[in-house]
């Protein structure tokens, strides 16, 4: 069964709908979706990234690409064929202004707050970089966590970090947060099946089974010395009290992999 597609996420519907050409017409018509026509306003007008594009808009950079470059094809065809271009239609749904990457913000402007921590705007060039954190040291379950640390990681060299709550959140949000955030990498201590398997559909790498002071985990990983457990999980005690009881990472729960 095919996937539903998702509903693209739209500022503002277009002042103008509907283009036509001087001179000879040959009286065809295209259609421009609102999806697509976002797609051009955020890249071409707000110069905007696919990455940047993809997070405003609520869906995939690749799915972004198609559409843009849908979206241009159109352009190119109303501009050299002499046909009306008409804008209306398409997948979409009007942004409320509570999402963290929508509303007209400009992209070059950085990331609007999550909840009462702003999280700054990722460089092009960068890799980010999150931890689970707690006190300076790697906290040791990833659904509880809440706090990350984030590391701008730029030619080798750490170039910025910062420090954003998570009110706590969950797996599954917690999974979400990341990806609106731009983080590339996680490092953290025991994470569950769930979690494991939205941080794989958000193309986030996972490095868990990780324990000690979070500075000096990024420092060893971008020197490729990172020792970390590639099939950390917590175990079956995780779904009996959500690993609220104690310390994930303690010998009788296993959330650090190490049992």
């Amino acid at each position: 069964m095919a996937r539903p597609r998702r509903c693209r996420r739209i500022c503002m519907e277009p002042d103008y709908d509907s283009f036509r050409p001087e001179g000879i017409l040959t009286g065809e018509k295209i259609n421009m979706t609102l999806d697509e026509y976002e797609a051009i306003r955020l890249i071409d007008l707000e110069k905007c990234t696919h990455e940047q594009c993809s997070r405003q808009m609520g869906i995939s950079r690749t799915t972004v690409t198609e559409i843009y470059e849908s979206a241009r094809y159109k352009l190119a065809d109303s501009l050299i064929n002499g046909k009306i271009l008409c804008i209306s239609g398409g997948r979409y749904q009007i942004c409320d202004g509570t999402e963290m990457f929508c509303c007209g913000k400009k992209c070059k402007k950085g990331t609007p707050a999550v909840g009462t921590t702003e999280i700054q705007r990722k460089g092009e060039n960068d890799m980010r970089i999150g931890v689970t954190y707690e006190n300076g040291i790697v906290f040791q379950h990833f659904g509880h966590t809440e706090q990350f640390k984030i590391y701008d990681v730029e030619n080798g060299e750490i170039r910025e970090t910062q420090i954003v709550d998570t009110n706590g959140q969950g797996h599954g949000a917690l999974a979400a947060f990341l990806t609106q955030a731009g983080v590339d990498i996680l490092i953290c201590g025991g994470i569950g099946g769930g979690a494991k398997t939205a941080l794989a559909e958000a193309r986030i790498k996972l490095f868990g089974g990780v324990s000690g002071e979070a500075d000096k985990v990024v420092e060893a990983f971008i020197a490729g010395k990172i020792v970390y457990n590639p099939d950390v999980q917590c175990t079956k005690h995780e779904h009996e009290h959500s690993c609220g009881g104690h310390t994930c990472g303690e010998d009788k729960h296993g959330c650090a992999g190490n049992h």
